[in-house]
């Protein structure tokens, strides 16, 4: 009778345990698949001069102008589900308080947003600029070096590559793995993937205690404190959310970087994404044509996010810049 019950007990258990699975599965597909409003920030806080392409609204209306890219003082507290999120990003096996993080790295860095007053009578032309292999004798370096804001992103090294790159840069987007110093006129982006990039990241402007994340970082790095920003982890889970609408872990830096130019520009113009004319994917300053295999990682889609740039730019948006 006991062992009865108890194998009664236990169906129950399971057909429950299914039952409720059935409903989250579903809940959440149906969730996943509601279109994305138009928020109307276009109207609003996003403004577009006369002859300027407009990058708000989205060619689906997957357009938000209201979540800042910059992580300041004013937004420091993130949203819980983007704080768990964030923080699976790259797993700690130390827990920090973010807010008590950022309230001292903000004694060192500005923290605030630069991208909040604008002129009026001003276009914001600004290059993105990826490090595509496509880029090797293209020429852009002049197009490039014409914009207000020169975007790029890791390594991108610019010596020896002017004609083509361009040898201007005004944002130079990195995580602390990939951190390398900067000349004084160039705002470094830290794209944060975890507390203890904050952590790294106020180490290498002062005491230089913090030597390895995952990977040895740099212990002191050489920018310009006041033109340090931090990339917004509300802002990168938008992005995935809402654009490259999870395909793949998390969006590239590529991505990050096209959607902060996108809320914070007037005109945005795009260099060296994608393969080259021969469908290889390599970057512009190896000389190995068939080096790309950081596109087969399985962390970020790059067929996916390809066809993001497409869309954006048949919807007029962008203008992309194929080269060779």
């Amino acid at each position: 009778m006991k062992c009865s019950l108890r194998v009664w007990f236990l169906s129950v258990a399971f057909l429950l345990v299914f039952i409720m699975s059935l409903l989250f599965t579903y809940s959440h597909h149906s969730m996943a698949t509601l279109p994305y409003l138009d928020s109307g920030a276009l109207g609003g806080t996003h403004r577009v001069p006369p002859g300027a392409r407009a990058p708000g609204g989205g060619p689906t209306g997957h357009f938000d102008g209201n979540i800042s890219p910059v992580w300041t003082r004013e937004n420091m507290d993130l949203p819980p589900d983007v704080q768990r999120w964030w923080m699976m990003l790259q797993p700690q096996f130390k827990s920090h308080n973010t807010n008590e993080v950022l309230e001292k790295l903000f004694q060192i860095v500005p923290g605030e947003n630069p991208y909040r007053f604008r002129d009026p009578h001003q276009c914001r032309r600004c290059a993105v600029v990826g490090n595509s292999g496509n880029l090797r004798g293209s020429g852009y370096g002049p197009d490039v070096d014409g914009h207000n804001f020169i975007m790029r992103m890791n390594q991108a090294p610019t010596v020896g590559f002017e004609q083509d790159v361009g040898s201007r840069t005004t944002h130079h987007f990195m995580y602390p793995e990939s951190a390398r110093n900067l000349p004084a006129n160039v705002s470094f982006v830290l794209v944060p993937f975890k507390a203890l990039d904050l952590l790294w990241i106020a180490s290498a402007l002062s005491t230089g205690q913090i030597r390895f994340t995952y990977a040895p970082v740099k212990s002191f790095l050489r920018v310009d404190k006041e033109k340090v920003q931090i990339y917004n982890p509300a802002f990168f889970k938008y992005i995935h959310d809402r654009w490259t609408e999870h395909h793949g872990r998390y969006p590239s830096t590529g991505m990050l970087v096209l959607f902060f130019a996108l809320h914070v520009c007037d005109e945005v113009n795009v260099y060296g994404f994608g393969a080259d004319s021969r469908g290889n994917w390599h970057h512009y300053w190896e000389n190995n044509r068939y080096a790309g295999e950081f596109r087969k990682t399985g962390v970020h889609d790059a067929d996916f996010e390809a066809h993001i740039i497409d869309m954006l730019a048949k919807a007029s948006k962008i203008e992309v810049y194929r080269g060779n």
